[in-house]
């Protein structure tokens, strides 16, 4: 598939194995996952912190094929939610990171087309999460209100 705002194919790159059993050296306790994974988050760590901090330090190289379902299910049905979806939540950040950049170098254009094409993003994104029930259909992406949104 192709990339959104270039030029590239993005064909290269690892893939996971395709299995549909856990591996036998894995963790594969279902209760001590999921307990793991409401402890990470209960740190504050994201739903893609969790499953590397997964794979690293306690063995469970696929939450999905341990649990049969992803981190954000898990979470969602032990009530821990947050305000904005991780991806969306990422870019809000980049874009932030942007207007920051821009206020003190005004005549960076390069960046200046980067800050469009992220906040972009995030509309479309949003369009995405409001289909989806995500987002409250009044939400609106405003850069004045970026900083009280992320912070």
């Amino acid at each position: 598939m192709a990339r959104m705002h270039s030029n590239g194919k993005g064909s290269s790159g690892s893939k996971k194995p395709d299995s549909t059993a856990p591996s036998a050296w894995s963790n594969s306790d279902k209760k001590e996952v999921e307990k793991l994974i409401v402890e990470l988050s209960n740190a504050g760590y994201s739903n893609a912190s969790i499953g590397t901090i997964l794979r690293d330090r306690y063995a469970v190289p696929n939450v999905r094929l341990v649990m049969g379902e992803r981190i954000s299910k898990i979470l969602l049905r032990n009530d821990i939610t947050t305000s904005y979806p991780e991806d969306m939540m990422n870019l809000m950040r980049r874009a932030l990171g942007l207007i920051d950049h821009l206020n003190n170098n005004s005549k960076d254009l390069h960046n200046r087309r980067q800050l469009s094409l992220c906040e972009s993003k995030i509309r479309r994104l949003s369009r995405y999460y409001k289909r989806n029930g995500t987002l409250p259909d009044s939400w609106t992406y405003k850069r004045d209100q970026l900083r009280l949104m992320v912070e």
